[in-house]
């Protein structure tokens, strides 16, 4: 098992990433997946060239999953809480160059990231593995245990979505995607 994290940790924890939209989230996700990924290392399945990556993009998936409704329900709760006061003091911190470099790229990430949340789950799922993370249809669809030919109509939905919306905000890379 250690071979099958040292293998894959970053393909996994950038796939995260990419659900999350947070570098800290991911690093938490990453753990999840690979703590489950040990746990279920009975059932692990391979695909036809051996390879896991497949099966543990599942792991990903549900991991991802997991996390975004325990957001959404602490997200709900959040209005029936007390009001807490916020104290903020001082003028905010000077940003060099870079570090409004890396926030306009997390802005347009964050603003592609909105669209596909706008989409529905199996969709964004299916264009994700695809299109992110480069993995072939039967390979998508081995992680998300449908068939071939519905990642590919999800993926062609994801993309006509996000042709049609504003074209500067969709990551161009993504748009590419595995035939």
């Amino acid at each position: 098992m250690a071979d099958v994290f040292a293998e894959h940790v970053d393909t996994i924890y950038n796939y995260c990433y990419r659900r999350a939209g947070s570098w800290e989230t991911a690093e938490d996700l990453t753990s999840q997946v690979f703590l489950t990924a040990w746990h279920q290392h009975h059932r692990v399945i391979a695909n036809d060239a051996g390879s896991v990556l497949p099966w543990l993009y599942g792991v990903a998936t549900n991991v991802c999953r997991n996390h975004q409704r325990s957001r959404r329900r602490h997200l709900a709760a959040l209005p029936r809480l007390a009001a807490v006061e916020r104290v903020t003091s001082g003028d905010p911190p000077a940003l060099d160059d870079q570090v409004i470099d890396r926030l306009s790229r997390q802005g347009r990430l964050r603003r592609a990231l909105d669209r596909l949340a706008s989409l529905s789950t199996a969709d964004q799922e299916a264009f994700v593995l695809v299109c992110w993370e480069e993995l072939s249809y039967a390979d998508a669809a081995a992680a998300l245990g449908i068939r071939i030919g519905t990642v590919k109509s999800r993926v062609a939905r994801v993309r006509r979505a996000l042709r049609s919306a504003d074209h500067s905000a969709a990551p161009r890379a993504g748009l590419a995607g595995a035939e």
